[in-house]
């Protein structure tokens, strides 16, 4: 018994369990899938994938899969391990980029600017 069921716990489910579980839940057959990836991921990979005999899929399948299943892509990245989990950050803790423009491939000078026009607009809130 792992340690998890003893403390009452339940385990996280493996990536495989939880794939298959949103194929199920999305009433898809494995050769469903397959074709709604134009054969990106053939049924018996996904197979595979579903019986662990594949634990760390590649992210284009992975994409793929979050694309059909209308789930998040990074947390599939997290589950197959490409990426390690996000810690959670407070309130008042910094990003460290500009996370609304960071898919935008912004240049060092653009995101310079983008803190200055954020600095601007803090400031302006802290005066009455």
């Amino acid at each position: 018994m792992a340690d998890d069921d003893r403390q009452g716990k339940p385990e996280k489910p493996t990536l495989g369990q939880y794939l298959a579980s949103i194929r199920q839940a999305r009433k898809m057959t494995l050769r469903q899938v397959e074709e709604a990836t134009n054969k990106l991921v053939s049924n018996a990979y996904l197979s595979q994938i579903e019986n662990d005999k594949i634990q760390q899929p590649s992210p284009n399948v992975l994409h793929a899969l979050s694309e059909i299943y209308g789930i998040d892509y990074g947390q599939l990245m997290e589950r197959a391990g490409h990426i390690t989990p996000t810690q959670k950050r407070t309130e008042h803790e910094r990003h460290g980029r500009v996370p609304t423009f960071a898919e935008h491939n912004l240049t060092p000078a653009e995101e310079a600017e983008l803190m200055d026009y954020l600095k601007f607009i803090r400031q302006r809130k802290r005066t009455p």
